[in-house]
């Protein structure tokens, strides 16, 4: 059994919602395709309102999607969205973001780092200008976008920022295999780390989510053989469901009602799923059986 690759949604998606992100505002870096576009179409469903600040103003020769076509598919998804062309590797670029959101729809609820650049050579093939992005959008850019909607996030009932990146896993393997990726990534998780714990008292929570599999997405299929990673993949839509089952609490091991903490926590696609009552996965994966599908990095 298959899964839609459709961003808005897999119509034989096995996640049923308890919440729902409807009003709420989201200002996300990235999100014109992939994963991003996924998570934004989700929250569009249920009739959020999305601001995206992304590069792709105009179509990219092996990219498909813009983040003007991105805000087409989120509104006829059900939600409103702002696109807006820009860096997130630029402070004013994201400044703007930030205002723009505010102005458009009175603040902002829930961040999604979203952004991020990949490149797995080891350090001898490393080009230092891949690893000097790398550390641009990754982690300055994770650290820049959250820092300043911190204002908003604190006057909003229920802020989040959620950022994807792994756990922080300090088995030497993941270092020896990439470097430069690694401490990239890292580097995003450890602004979740470091703002869960500076947060605690603003009622803003900060959490991370990675995918067990690998994901189908531009990113992988242009990388050296991806086309062929991708038929073990799952689709984009278990991130989506994940994020949303995350930003709306639903039945996490970590929601405060439970007596847990809903900060500081690195979940999976996985963990996320199973506590919101998901029990068969298949429906996300593209064709390949479960013991075939390939297990993403750093877990």
């Amino acid at each position: 059994m298959t899964s839609s690759n459709d961003a808005s949604g897999a119509a034989a998606a096995p996640y049923q919602a308890a919440g729902t992100l409807q009003g709420r505002t989201i200002l996300m870096s990235g999100g014109s395709r992939g994963i991003g576009l996924a998570i934004a179409a989700r929250a569009a469903r249920d009739g959020a309102n999305i601001v995206l600040l992304a590069k792709t103003g105009q179509p990219h020769a092996k990219l498909a999607g813009t983040v003007y076509s991105a805000a087409e598919e989120l509104e006829k998804a059900g939600g409103q969205a702002l696109p807006l062309v820009g860096d997130v590797r630029n402070d004013d670029d994201v400044a703007g973001a930030v205002a723009a959101a505010i102005e458009r729809f009175g603040g902002i609820d829930i961040v999604v780092n979203n952004a991020s650049a990949i490149d797995l050579s080891k350090t001898d093939d490393v080009d230092m200008k891949r690893y000097d992005l790398m550390q641009d959008i990754n982690v300055r850019g994770t650290f820049l976008l959250s820092k300043l909607a911190l204002p908003a996030l604190r006057k909003s009932p229920n802020g989040h920022i959620l950022t994807l990146s792994p756990p922080l896993n300090l088995d030497p393997k993941w270092a020896g295999r990439h470097l430069a990726y690694t401490m990239a990534k890292y580097g995003m998780s450890l602004t979740t780390l470091g703002l869960a714990e500076e947060l605690r008292g603003d009622r803003v929570s900060v959490n991370s989510l990675w995918p067990c599999t690998l994901i189908d997405t531009a990113a992988i299929r242009n990388m050296p053989g991806g086309q062929n990673m991708v038929r073990a993949a799952r689709g984009p839509q278990i991130m989506a469901d994940a994020a949303h089952a995350v930003l709306t609490g639903s039945n996490l091991a970590g929601n405060p009602d439970e007596g847990g903490s809903g900060t500081g926590n690195f979940y999976t696609d996985e963990q996320v799923l199973a506590a919101a009552g998901v029990t068969d996965f298949r429906p996300y994966s593209l064709g390949a059986a479960e013991d075939e599908l390939v297990p993403d990095i750093f877990l």
